[in-house]
């Protein structure tokens, strides 16, 4: 390697090499990773969402206990932060202030898809819901960031006369004769 030059040495002198301004980029690197999010707005939008709900949080901490307003509006925040899956019991406002963007990916269609055993990966479980594969309830989705409430998990199939379903009932031998003219 060759000498660094004067101007070279005294712009080193100033950046330090081992620490990043934003080290928190591996972390969320980590979770797009994981959860196989492919539009990095889609984590923004969560993480802006808990930051939301945790000052929320705070400012419902900071009025009196037996405040009415208090009360209701905890009530009112745990119920919609349960029904969406997000914490798992609606008992005190410490766990609306605790929740992370991560527990907003984990609501996301292919992981619950995962969850169910519909799909060995969240990358294969994602590409069959970009290719309409998969239906919440009577709609078909084709939007894997589509966040799935605790009334809904129940209601994730596949799309009729689609070729996962056929294949599921060929191999469970529940395949009907009538079906293989149908499609």
């Amino acid at each position: 390697m060759r000498q660094l030059k004067h101007h070279e040495k005294a712009l080193l002198r100033k950046v330090n090499l081992y620490s990043w301004k934003n080290d928190s980029n591996i972390r969320v690197a980590k979770i797009l990773r994981t959860y196989y999010i492919q539009n990095r707005e889609d984590y923004v939008a969560y993480d802006r969402i808990c930051g939301h709900v945790t000052s929320l949080a705070s400012k419902l901490k900071t009025l009196e206990k037996d405040d009415a307003f208090r009360l209701e509006m905890t009530k009112q925040l745990l119920k919609k932060l349960y029904d969406n899956g997000v914490i798992d019991s609606a008992t005190s406002l410490e766990k609306a202030e605790r929740i992370s963007a991560s527990a907003f990916c984990r609501r996301r269609l292919p992981v619950i898809m995962v969850r169910h055993q519909m799909s060995a990966t969240v990358r294969s479980a994602t590409e069959l819901v970009e290719t309409g594969q998969v239906r919440v309830g009577p709609n078909v989705v084709t939007d894997p960031a589509f966040l799935v409430g605790r009334a809904m998990e129940d209601f994730v199939t596949w799309v009729d006369g689609g070729k996962v379903k056929r294949a599921v009932a060929k191999y469970n031998g529940k395949l009907d004769d009538f079906e293989l003219l149908q499609g």
